[in-house]
Order: C-alpha cells, then structure tokens, then sequence
C-alpha cells in the first residue's frame, strides 16, 4: 500500500504535479462520466429504479442479521462451507487453511476490493502461496506492485507505454523486440499469459457483487470473463465478501443490476453476470469440487445504527468517483488507503479510524455531484460532515483551523457584530482589489491564493445591498389609503 491516508495532502500534491496521471484522469469526464448520463435519460424508471435499489438495500440492513442467516442456510444445503470472519486476520488466516488442505501452490483471483483491504496478495506470497490477478487492470498493477487507483478501473493511472513497459519487464518468454503499441496486442499477450495461469491454479478467489439469500448464491458481475475461469477451474471456489453484500432475492438483484452498470460504465448490462451457487454437482460438466464463503465484518457491524450505516448501501459503481472534481484530480493513490473519492471519504473512517483518515472528509467541495449521481442514494456529503464534527470534537482538526472556526462562530451568532465587521471589511477589500479584480496573496487565505486567485468584492456586503433595495422598493411604493 501506499504511505497512508495521514499523507493525504502530499499524496495529493505529487498527483497534481504527475503529467502522465493528469493525461489520464482527464479521461474521466468524457468518459465513464458522460456514458452514464446518456445510459440514464435512454431509461425513464431510472430514478424509480434507484429509489427501488435504495429501499432494498436499507430493508436488508434493517434486517441484516436474518438474511445473513438464511444465505448461511441456503448457502450450507447447496453444499457450500460458510466461514465467518471478524477481522482482516481471521479472513487471511481462513483464506490459507484451505489453501493449505489443498496443497495450493498458485491461486487466480477475480478482482475484488476485499482482497485488497485485507491485503490478502502480500500475506498469501508471504506464506509460499502465489496470487494471479486475472481482471485485465489488476495484472496491471500487480506487475507494477500497485495498488488500484479505482474501483472499477484499477489502472485508470496507468498509460499505455505504462503497461507496455511492465510487460516487457514480466514476460521473459517472449521477443524483447516485439511491438506493444497497441492495446489490442496487449490484450492479447495478456489474454495468452494468463490462460496457463488459468490451468495451473489450485484455488480461485472471487469477491461477490452480492450474495442472495434466498438462494444461498454469490453474484460477479464483469466485462471480461475471467472471473467464471477462476471460479470454474480450480478444485476449489473461494468467495471472499463483507456482510453488507447479501441482498434478499434474486427480483432484487433483477432491480440493482438495472441502476449499477449504468451508474458504473454507462452501460445497459456489465457483459457477464455470473451466479454461483455450490460447489460441482455429479451432473455438471464443470466447477470447482469446494465452495467456501468467507463472510468479512472487518467493522462493518460497527456502523449499523450510527449516521453512517446508509454507506452499507454502496454497491461499488464507482459513479461518485467518475464525477467528483477532486477525484479528477488527484486519482485514487493520493487517498492513501483501498477506497477513494467520496465513498473512500467516508467508508475509510470507519473501518480505520477518523485518527489515520481524517484528511479524507475534508477533500470535498462538498458540490453534492457524488450523491446527485449515486445509484442508491447514499448521502455522502451528510457524512462527509459528520466525520469532520467528529474530527473537530476531538481535536484533531489543526489548533489554527479550530481557533478560526470558533472566531467566525463567535461572530456568525452576534448579528450586529458580523455585520459590522463585514461591513468594514468588503469596501476595504474592494479597494484594495480593484485594479485586477481579483488577489493572489492575501492574509489568512494563503490555502486558497497559493494555487488560484480569490475574487475581489464589489464593494458592499449581501445585507447592504439587500437593505438598500428594500428600502427603495418601499420609497416608490404608493402611500397606503
């Protein structure tokens, strides 16, 4: 991983100055951004169906305890092995006892942001047992030795003569001299790569989009097909998911399958969704011969009930990313952690600590565009604030910023006094800022000034002139009879 949340701000500074990751972020607005609204206005019920997926999801963690019971059950009489699991240890510990009972050697993993908060690649190498990233950009990046920059596009920061170095560097068996300017012939050596890799594993990991439990399944939903080699080969299935997955029925997996390639990519259906249930029967022509679930909490349970359980509802679309203009910006490794943008902004807190990500509230514009685009409706400007009135409480907000706040407070709940000193200070201001109409040094605001200009005032505050409006409406009004 990177060197942590607490490192927010220079993370963010050298993103800002990185000519490649700004080429490539630029990508986003055009991109994921504008496909999802033509996919949303080519769909009347999109909205409907977004209040549809939030109800859903806020009826299972209303009763989360019963439907993981009853997956657990359904899941068990399919013959799978349920596995609960607290915390990251637990799950990594289980993870490679079953590697071990099977004499596991090479494992595939289908891409899934659980492994990675768990860092379930490093314990696995570190216990003689070999991870194979499959999804097309995290082989990326694990050649690189990177973390995912994104949730859906891990290797959204990675350009073209990026990948084409890491393959030359990691492909021995092939020509030094070959041409890899093209990403269609990188798919391809890729594609050739990772096919033995497919036939050589003992184990297949996948995460899970949702489990159902009405039926006991796990649900992948992916564009390249690499997570049905993963779970279909090996002699064994491994679905590794957090508690907050499991979703009642398959009608309601019907209904967020509708809001979530469309918030995600723009598309109408991601190109394969795939529902496992069970290991192989004696009648299939294929499948793993063991199906195990690793059910993570990992804190999870530690948000139902507080102002930040409705962030359980988020299903991994990565719409709020797409459109947040600090993600835009900075990319995915300035967060510092697995999750970034809103979502990581939010979510990170909880499970790590508002004392190691406490930065990651504050980097928002607080435009509202993350909850204007999200598929269930989570409201993560809301708790972006929460997490920064925490953060204030115990103070761990800098002395300054605490001393400012409370100046302004002291002065915002004394009307006669803010608008005195107000009054005083915009035609000052404006003097001083007439020529250029803007500044670009000026005291206590040198955060802002020292990468964009402040607007100079007019002249007047809002109350002046609003009062000196009103007044002249009441002066051209005719006298009351």
């Amino acid at each position: 991983m990177l060197a942590g949340s607490r490192n927010f701000k220079a993370n963010a500074e050298r993103a800002i100055r990185d000519a490649d990751l700004q080429q490539e972020l630029r990508k986003l607005s055009g991109g994921f951004a504008v496909a999802r609204v033509k996919a949303a206005e080519n769909l009347p019920e999109f909205d409907a169906l977004r209040d549809a997926a939030r109800d859903i999801k806020d009826h299972t963690l209303e009763n989360l305890d019963l439907y993981l019971e009853r997956y657990e059950r359904k899941a068990v009489e399919a013959g799978a092995h349920v596995h609960w699991c607290r915390d990251a240890e637990q799950a990594r510990q289980t993870i490679l006892d079953i590697c071990r009972k099977l004499g596991a050697r090479t494992v595939t993993k289908g891409k899934s942001m659980i492994a990675e908060e768990i860092a379930l690649n490093d314990f696995l190498e570190a216990h003689a047992v070999e991870p194979v990233e499959t999804d097309l950009g995290e082989y990326i990046i694990q050649l690189r030795r990177e973390p995912p920059s994104h949730i859906i596009a891990p290797a959204i920061h990675v350009t073209k003569e990026g990948v084409a170095k890491a393959f030359r560097e990691h492909h021995k068996g092939h020509d030094p001299g070959r041409p890899l300017d093209e990403p269609p012939v990188m798919l391809a050596e890729a594609r050739e790569i990772l096919r033995q890799r497919f036939l050589q594993a003992d184990v297949g990991i996948t995460g899970a989009n949702f489990l159902i439990a009405e039926t006991g399944s796990s649900v992948i939903v992916t564009n390249e097909g690499n997570g049905d080699l993963t779970q279909t080969l090996p002699k064994a299935h491994i679905v590794l998911a957090s508690i907050e997955k499991v979703i009642p029925t398959l009608e309601d997996l019907s209904t967020i399958l509708r809001v979530l390639a469309r918030s995600a990519t723009g598309q109408e259906m991601s190109v394969y969704t795939t529902i496992s249930t069970g290991p192989r029967r004696a009648d299939d022509a294929d499948g793993p011969g063991e199906y195990h679930v690793v059910l993570l909490d990992n804190g999870r349970s530690d948000m139902i009930g507080t102002e930040f359980e409705e962030m359980l509802r988020c299903i991994r679309c990565g719409a709020c990313m797409n459109n947040c203009p600090v993600y835009q910006q900075i990319g995915g490794h300035a967060y510092g952690w697995v999750y970034p943008g809103p979502m990581g902004a939010v979510l990170t807190p909880s499970l790590i600590g508002i004392d190691e990500a406490g930065h990651l509230p504050n980097a928002s514009t607080f435009c509202g565009k993350c909850e204007e685009v999200c598929p269930v409706r989570i409201p993560l400007p809301k708790m972006m604030r929460h997490w920064r009135e925490r953060e204030f409480e115990r103070h761990l907000t800098p002395a300054r910023a605490r001393w400012a706040l409370k100046g302004w407070a002291f002065a915002a709940t004394r009307p006669r006094l803010y608008r005195l000193l107000t009054g005083a200070a915009m035609p000052l201001l404006s003097r001083f800022g007439r020529r250029s109409g803007r500044f670009r040094t000026l005291p206590l605001a040198g955060g802002w000034t020292s990468v964009r200009d402040m607007p100079a005032p007019e002249g007047r505050t809002f109350m002046q002139q609003w009062r000196s409006r009103t007044r002249a409406e009441a002066d051209r009004s005719p006298p009351k009879p």
